[in-house]
């Protein structure tokens, strides 16, 4: 079901003069035309461009020069979210093949890397000794800023304490420490990420969407009530869910190590490696104001990877344009009728590589037949859900 926004009025009524400019303009919020982004390489010199109101922790290393080429905030701690899996994978394959995992072990490590599955690893937290995993890694990786969850949430392995710099800690053990076969195993379910985790969610944001593979990803969210995606929201995620990266309104700020992690803002986390030959990694922890949509959050943390250094990194060409409304589908050709690819998050940029007419859709008041292409999709939304004033987007080539 599509819900009309308000903003659509205001858009169409109140920004059409800045509108006609925006193409090359980003403003503050989702309901404003982005800024095109360029392919070629950003400059050493530029700082990360965090949003008004995210509180980030960012460090970008380059591994063919051995240096950071971004660093903000990289010792801040946050709650890890969805990107402990690491360790708890890590864990697992300590001193073992993944050739000597049983089948169902195989099948979680499989789900919980490529899908961000919280069944699967909420069962290797209980089984393997839960926060005690936690202490073997910060041992055996030399983590500095990475603690198990606060005494008051033992069993919420997404509330581990971890910084930006520890993250790429973790990645330069598994890229150049660990054994070949478990490198690639793990790298392996990363570089096949899913656009829908298992619990619902869109996860391509961040590295997923601002560089061309070759990537690998682990992302990591919480505190949010929904996030796109056409994927079912099971009782069993939902049960996964509430153990490791709880909805909603989490717990609030506990009372030092993983005690003195921010526990109440919404967090989202874009992690992974690269470029040809996985020359960067990057790390990007980020916490957002009380409240925000998960769309909203998807487009800021956006924003702030693009801005980023990153050596080896490709971007994908095309305008980052908002969007309004909830529950606007992604299809296969521009019609209603073609099947239906995904559901955008509410509110989110989307890159658009070009625009041609299709079925005309009507959403009282507005009517449109040009539907964009979204090259990261795959398929086509109506433009009508652009948050630009005119039926076709000026500047968007004809496709």
């Amino acid at each position: 079901m599509i819900i009309l926004s308000s903003a659509r009025g205001a858009v169409r009524a109140g920004v059409l003069t800045a509108a006609l400019a925006a193409l090359l303009c980003t403003t503050a919020t989702t309901a404003s035309v982005a800024s095109a982004e360029s392919p070629s390489p950003r400059p050493a010199t530029v700082q990360a461009d965090v949003p008004a109101g995210v509180t980030a922790g960012v460090a970008v290393f380059d591994r063919q020069t051995g240096t950071f080429t971004e660093q903000l905030n990289s010792a801040a701690q946050f709650r890890s979210a969805s990107v402990v899996k690491l360790l708890i994978a890590l864990d697992v394959l300590w001193n073992r093949s993944p050739g000597a995992l049983s089948a169902a072990d195989r099948a979680r490590i499989d789900t919980m890397l490529r899908g961000s599955d919280d069944t699967a690893a909420s069962t290797f937290w209980s089984n393997n000794g839960s926060g005690a995993i936690v202490d073997r890694m910060v041992t055996r990786l030399g983590l500095t800023d990475t603690a198990r969850p606060p005494s008051t949430h033992p069993g919420y392995w997404g509330y581990t304490a971890l910084s930006a710099r520890d993250t790429v800690k973790i990645y330069r053990h598994l890229l150049d420490s660990a054994p070949a076969a478990t490198r690639d195993y793990l790298l392996g379910g990363l570089r096949q990420s899913t656009r829908c985790a298992t619990d619902g969610y869109d996860q391509h944001f961040g590295i997923a969407g601002s560089f061309n593979r070759p990537w690998a990803v682990k992302q990591g969210w919480s505190g949010f009530s929904s996030g796109g995606c056409t994927a079912p929201t099971t009782k069993a995620a939902k049960a996964a869910k509430a153990a490791g990266e709880p909805a909603g309104t989490a717990a609030a700020r506990t009372p030092a190590g993983a005690d003195a992690v921010d526990l109440s803002r919404p967090a989202l986390h874009t992690t992974g490696v690269v470029g040809a030959g996985d020359r960067s990694i990057v790390a990007v922890l980020t916490l957002h104001p009380s409240g925000t949509s998960y769309g909203k959050a998807y487009t800021d943390i956006g924003r702030l990877t693009r801005s980023l250094n990153v050596p080896g990194a490709s971007r994908p060409a095309g305008t980052w344009i908002g969007t309004w409304g909830s529950g606007v589908r992604v299809r296969t050709q521009a019609t209603t009728e073609s099947g239906a690819i995904t559901t955008l998050p509410a509110g989110v940029e989307v890159l658009v590589g070009c625009q041609k007419r299709g079925q005309q859709v009507s959403q009282p008041p507005y009517v449109n037949d040009w539907w964009a292409h979204l090259p990261q999709y795959s398929g086509y939304m109506t433009n009508i859900y652009l948050s630009v004033p005119e039926n076709q987007v000026p500047g968007v080539p004809v496709c």
